[in-house]
């Protein structure tokens, strides 16, 4: 999945900390963001919106969601989102099992011209134990 100009991310909670079942990611979309192109995961992903406005489309259905409402996209579903609000919008994301907050993790730490988190450069524990791993544990999928 490509990286959004002047995305903020910050991981709260990484695998190495749950054992690997769930993650969480604070993540700021600037406004009118496209955000990425429909995708797929392996694993679930909730978004609970803190700030702001976010159109989600999952599967064949959009949504707009605020603040305190939530969007599900469930593995293997093809989802996106998009943020044409004026203003930032601001959520967390909860993907389970957790591993790809590595991707936040390092999509931040290029942000800010610094180096990733060691728990960020390394494999995942789920995804040394499968084969179906791509690198970023998503498919690119052609929009609806």
């Amino acid at each position: 999945m490509p990286a959004v100009p002047n995305l903020r991310t910050n991981v709260l909670l990484h695998d190495e900390e749950t054992r690997g079942h769930v993650s969480v990611t604070e993540i700021v979309v600037p406004p009118h963001t496209t955000g990425p192109p429909l995708h797929t995961h392996d694993f679930d992903e909730a978004f609970y919106l803190l700030e702001g406005e976010l159109i989600f489309q999952v599967e064949d259905e959009l949504a707009t969601k605020g603040a305190g409402e939530l969007s599900f996209a469930p593995r293997k579903v093809a989802h996106t989102l998009a943020n044409h609000g004026d203003a930032p919008a601001r959520y967390l994301l909860v993907c389970t099992p957790a591993g790809f907050e590595r991707h936040w993790a390092r999509v931040a730490a290029e942000a800010a011209g610094v180096e990733p988190p060691q728990w960020a450069c390394s494999r995942s524990p789920r995804s040394r134990s499968s084969a179906r791993r791509s690198r970023l544990g998503c498919e690119a999928r052609a929009p609806v």
